[in-house]
């Protein structure tokens, strides 16, 4: 890697608390993997840096090499790399990225369901006279 890359890069890593390399920004995430991602971290911090990669291609093959990681986007927290779409959500779901940001976890609460006695009645009928095999699909 080019070294005034590598000191570019680093110099956004160290100086934002959060970063996230990313297709897009945080107003227009351009892939779907770094529009979950921004969800998720909207929905836990007010700010936070972005790094449009598709602006800058020196930057996109840059912080892949920087990382070591191949794909995009790329959060990092406090200087540290944290992964990629698939482990920020895995993370913000066990409540380990919460911790990380300093952000209170709380488990959500399961949803409770209500069915009327006519409804019973009528699942009642339904399985009554179903074929093997056939089902019910509930949204």
């Amino acid at each position: 890697m080019d070294p005034a890359l590598k000191t570019r890069i680093e110099g956004i890593v160290t100086s934002n608390n959060v970063v996230l390399f990313m297709k897009g920004n945080r107003h227009f995430p351009q892939c779907g993997f770094s529009s979950r991602v921004v969800k998720i971290l909207n929905s836990l911090i007010p700010k936070y840096e972005t790094v449009n990669v598709l602006a800058d291609a020196e930057v996109r093959e840059g912080i892949k090499a920087f990382s070591d990681w191949p794909t995009i986007p790329q959060l990092y927290i406090k200087g540290q790399f944290v992964g990629g779409c698939d482990i920020v959500t895995e993370m913000f779901e066990s409540g380990d990225l919460q911790n990380l940001l300093g952000v209170e976890f709380k488990k959500p609460d399961a949803p409770s369901i209500t069915i009327t006695s006519s409804a019973i009645s009528a699942l009642k009928g339904f399985l009554g006279q179903a074929d093997e095999g056939e089902f019910i699909r509930l949204d």
